[in-house]
């Protein structure tokens, strides 16, 4: 069960990223993570199939990304008719593991990292 002080680890491990607001966290002007409560038209959308509980919005390389991540885990994984056509997904924060967590905020931040940056980090991982 992942927490706030984990996305806030793991995104701040990453270059050049920083918490813009309380639990919104960017790689120098691009989202990658952020808290993402419910609306009011989420609710009416998803039904009784609403999740409770904290809800983390992450940027995805594309939308194939996230139907995959959806299809295959939709207890951790959704989204809303508001995201339809954004390579965005929502995340059941407390359904999610923390290597998980890991490797999803670091997939979101070389989604939106300059190249540059990200070939570096990825060169500096190996």
């Amino acid at each position: 069960m992942a927490t706030w002080s984990d996305v806030g680890r793991i995104a701040a491990a990453l270059p050049e990223t920083s918490e813009t607001s309380p639990r919104s966290w960017r790689v120098r002007k691009k989202l990658i993570v952020w808290e993402r409560p419910l609306r009011k038209a989420d609710y009416a959308a998803l039904g009784a199939d609403a999740p409770s509980g904290d809800i983390l919005g992450a940027r995805v390389a594309d939308e194939g990304v996230k139907f995959a991540l959806i299809s295959d885990n939709p207890d951790v994984y959704f989204t809303t008719p508001h995201f339809d056509g954004y390579p965005m997904v929502l995340v059941r924060l407390a359904a999610i593991g923390v290597d998980e967590l890991t490797e999803l905020v670091t997939d979101a931040w070389l989604a939106q990292a300059p190249k540059t940056l990200a070939k570096a980090f990825l060169a500096e991982e190996r």
